[in-house]
């Protein structure tokens, strides 16, 4: 069969959109096509996945007329996040794999020359959005991301670290054994109760620690105003420890918002960020403008501590009326 369809997810905003990788081999002039409002990082996945498919000892059709799709057209893609479910779909329509063995799994992960799987950012985020459509598919991800997306409850998660080692699953005739370089990721445990500097700490401040208890216990907003070296950020760091854990859904929703950032660690798991954005900072750093997350997009379910220069001046005063 020349053509064949493999699942992934491109990431727009804070989601993780389904995107259906077309992939048609054809007779003519030799070409490889890659179409779908892809951005440079993706078009350059055409160098990749071919050297990827030679040095892993597949068979690149270079004498076909090769055109890749990435549907929706209308949905921007980037990241070199397709270059593995690309790579599938050419050795899907060029007979090599079982194209209709790779129903009910999506695939993600960025290849390397050599054919060895690199980890993308928003693996959780994809995890979530399967989570959140109740859609039972498997994910299939590099070393990494896969750790990241297990994070998910009742989450199908495999991890792979080469492309020889997805494409022996998907083989007409599976092997016996997965190999070492395939597997399945469980669920990680429960992380022990986060640590964040305590307030008991603070020698003195009773009146600002009794505020500080007060904003916690109700859920308030709270501006502390005084002179450099008070003690404002030193109060403001140890406020998230007066703070209730973290529940399992909003772990969930801040570490993949910090996936998407391609910050998140395990480490960091159900820990309440704290963010110290400069006094001078402008709506635009705060809020954000084009693709980027910014402080208040990260700070989700989390802590900001609006920070000065050290100047004895108000910074209330020395903010943008926008901001």
């Amino acid at each position: 069969m020349s053509l064949s369809l493999v699942q992934s997810r491109a990431l727009l905003a804070l989601d993780a959109a389904a995107v259906t990788v077309e992939v048609h081999l054809a007779n003519g002039l030799p070409s490889f096509t890659l179409v779908g409002l892809a951005d440079v990082e993706v078009k350059e996945a055409r160098e990749r996945v071919r050297s990827a498919i030679q040095n892993s000892g597949l068979e690149f059709p270079s004498n076909k007329r090769i055109t890749v799709n990435l549907a929706p057209a209308d949905l921007p893609k980037d990241s070199g996040r397709f270059d593995l479910p690309i790579a599938l779909g050419i050795l899907a329509a060029s007979g090599q794999i079982d194209a209709a063995r790779l129903a009910g799994h999506e695939f993600a992960g960025e290849l390397s020359l050599s054919g060895e799987l690199r980890p993308v950012r928003g693996a959780l985020a994809m995890s979530l959005a399967l989570h959140k459509g109740g859609v039972a598919t498997r994910l299939v991800l590099p070393p990494g991301s896969a750790e990241e997306a297990a994070l998910v409850p009742d989450a199908r998660v495999y991890r792979a670290v080469h492309l020889l080692d997805v494409v022996r699953q998907f083989l007409p005739v599976p092997p016996d054994e997965p190999g070492e370089g395939w597997s399945c990721v469980a669920a990680a445990p429960a992380a022990a109760q986060a640590r964040y500097p305590d307030l008991a700490d603070v020698k003195g401040q009773s009146g600002a620690k009794r505020a500080l208890e007060i904003a916690a216990a109700g859920g308030h907003s709270l501006l502390m105003v005084g002179p450099p070296g008070a003690g404002k950020s030193m109060l403001a760091h140890r406020f998230a420890g007066l703070l209730p854990p973290m529940t399992v859904q909003e772990a969930l929703e801040s570490a993949a918002v910090a996936s998407l950032g391609g910050r998140f660690s395990l480490e960091r798991w159900a820990v309440r960020p704290t963010c110290t954005p400069h006094h001078s900072a402008s709506a635009v750093a705060l809020v954000g403008g084009g693709c980027g997350l910014h402080e208040l997009t990260e700070l989700h379910t989390s802590l900001l501590n609006w920070q000065s220069d050290g100047t004895p001046v108000d910074r209330l005063a020395t903010m943008e009326r926008g901001v």
